[in-house]
């Protein structure tokens, strides 16, 4: 079942963590990919200095200030693609950064984009998944409400752990950095990095 609308209207730090176990899907022109989400973070606007959005509004980050369920798209080193999932209701700028996925399926496109075979490797990080999901800057502002990339509640998951631990690479971020706002799901090989410091719900 595709996501609502009203899903994503919940804070980030819930929906970080709701979204452990979903599914993302890409229908784009090349054909489908899909992939399971296990590892995300969040970022928490006014209250977060690892935020793109902590101290006010920009041109970068104006779709953050809408409603939820919208994607937020950002390049770093100039160079690698990240996916976000606006949260929250409009006006409150909070954001999800999805940092890996189990690949489920489009597997021969995924192995084409990312050039290796490797499933360990396809997607086990931010810049990862958007090269095999071929998710780009062009995918800034869409509907995750929409056709063309969304994501599902399949409801067929067993059980899981869900693990909390510190953000990955926000050490300028004072304080912030220790907050517990990365989720993984526990101890699943395809992670962006291990789930050390683990709190286990």
């Amino acid at each position: 079942m595709k996501l609502k609308r009203e899903f994503y209207r919940q804070d980030g730090i819930s929906l970080a963590r709701a979204l452990i176990g979903k599914t993302l899907v890409h229908r784009s022109p090349d054909g489908v990919t899909q992939g399971m989400i296990i590892e995300t973070e969040a970022y928490m606007g006014y209250a977060d200095k690892a935020a793109h959005s902590y101290k006010k509004n920009s041109k970068r980050v104006n779709v953050q200030y809408g409603d939820g369920g919208y994607v937020y798209m950002y390049l770093i080193y100039g160079m690698y693609d990240c996916f976000n999932i606006v949260a929250n209701c409009t006006g409150t700028p909070e954001a999800v950064l999805v940092r890996a996925l189990a690949p489920l399926s489009g597997l021969d496109l995924m192995q084409d984009r990312r050039g290796t075979i490797k499933m360990k490797n396809l997607c086990s990080g931010p810049g990862k998944l958007c090269k095999a999901m071929a998710l780009t800057m062009a995918q800034y502002g869409a509907d995750l409400c929409g056709d063309k990339l969304y994501i599902e509640d399949r409801g067929d998951m067993q059980d899981f752990a869900v693990s909390e631990t510190p953000r990955i690479n926000v050490d300028y971020a004072e304080e912030a950095r220790d907050y517990l706002w990365r989720f993984c799901m526990k101890g699943h090989p395809m992670l962006s990095r291990k789930d050390t410091q683990v709190i286990v719900n």
